[in-house]
């Protein structure tokens, strides 16, 4: 089904046959003229938002690229020119608060570094715009409970980055979760990582090495095996071990170069899961009584494919996730229908990541979730 034939009664439908009852939406539904697209300003002009978001958005279909938000005044000039950016849709960090007075902005995308995304959602709901936040959602719990009540005060919608629960291959394995075509699930592999960071000055180190930051393996890729085995298994985790480790402590020495972790489900289901800053892994499975299946990649940009124990293949293409992720997110919002990845979803995650680096600190602790 392409984007733009997914109406809010076929949502309904869809949504109802999985047997999840829906409330009303907890924001007020934009009030736009038929196919007027929303407008979205970027907050955080690093290589996501240059590389993956704004191509993205010029790509979309029910929003469009309208403003900017940066604290790096010289990429101003080429932002604007490249997407004709009006002179007042740019803001500062500063000034960021006056976006409340600009209606030619619907929405705000946070992709900042991660201390950021609580401070700057708040003032968002704030000033009465939707917002879209990066993963990971928070540094902690509180602050993703903080930014969900700010968002339903504010009568806003609020939506966590979570590329991956739109992509159609992703979407085939959360719905095996209740098919379960190769009868009850056993164990889960999930893996995410990538070699990327060399020796530097402390000084000159990226933000993903700090950890005031919000840096470190787990926070960064840590969520996405860890988001995966959720909606492999279509379950909440009862249980978590953890263990941190490095191969370069003089690097890693403020944030976790590894993170091994392993998710108790119900039904003895289990998952092990691994994140790495300096090792290459993309790779998730589920194992059943009768077989199993699998993405690998499971998590890149492109290409996401896999197979089944049957035979089945799992290869649907997308031109671009990151549009359609802001797409099915833009078209939720004005239709009032559920969002893939609210803000709730996001704080499910944080909380089970604050009690990964608590059994990490206390030596593999078993922690009850």
């Amino acid at each position: 089904m392409s984007v733009e034939s997914i109406t809010r009664r076929r949502l309904l439908a869809a949504f109802g046959g999985a047997g999840i009852l829906l409330a009303a939406p907890t924001w007020a539904v934009p009030k736009k003229k038929p196919g007027k697209p929303l407008n979205v300003a970027l907050v955080g002009l690093g290589s996501y938002a240059s590389e993956q978001l704004a191509p993205g958005l010029a790509l979309t279909k029910h929003c469009k690229l309208a403003g900017i938000v940066t604290g790096t005044p010289s990429k101003i000039p080429q932002w604007q020119s490249k997407y004709g950016i009006a002179d007042r849709n740019v803001y500062s960090y500063e000034n960021f608060d006056r976006i409340a007075d600009n209606d030619d902005i619907d929405v705000v995308y946070i992709v900042t570094p991660t201390h950021l995304h609580a401070p700057l959602t708040l003032r968002a709901a704030a000033a009465g715009k939707h917002v879209w936040c990066e993963k990971p959602m928070a540094m902690h719990a509180g602050e993703c409970e903080a930014m969900i009540a700010a968002c339903k005060r504010n009568k806003v919608a609020l939506t966590i980055g979570y590329r991956m629960q739109h992509e159609p291959n992703t979407r085939r394995v959360i719905a095996m979760a209740s098919e379960k075509p190769f009868g009850a699930m056993q164990r889960v592999r999930a893996e995410a990582g990538y070699n990327g960071y060399q020796a530097t000055a402390k000084a000159d180190r990226p933000w993903r090495l700090r950890s005031q930051f919000g840096g470190g393996a787990m926070y960064d890729m840590g969520v996405y095996p860890l988001n995966a085995a959720r909606y492999t298994v279509g379950a909440e985790p009862l249980a978590v071990t953890a263990r941190r480790w490095t191969d370069r402590p003089d690097l890693f020495d403020e944030v976790d170069e590894h993170m091994d972790f392993t998710l108790e489900f119900p039904n003895a289901v289990r998952a092990e899961c691994k994140t790495s800053f300096g090792k290459n892994m993309n790779v998730l499975r589920a194992e059943c009584e009768r077989g199993w299946y699998e993405l690998s990649p499971f998590q890149s940009y492109q290409g996401v494919t896999g197979k089944a124990s049957d035979g089945r293949v799992f290869d649907a293409k997308v031109p671009h996730q990151q549009a359609l992720q802001m797409d099915e997110d833009a078209l939720a919002i004005m239709n009032g229908t559920p969002l893939r990845a609210p803000g709730e979803e996001g704080l499910r995650d944080i909380r089970i990541v604050d009690a990964i680096y608590r059994s990490a600190r206390e030596g593999s602790k078993r922690i009850v979730l």
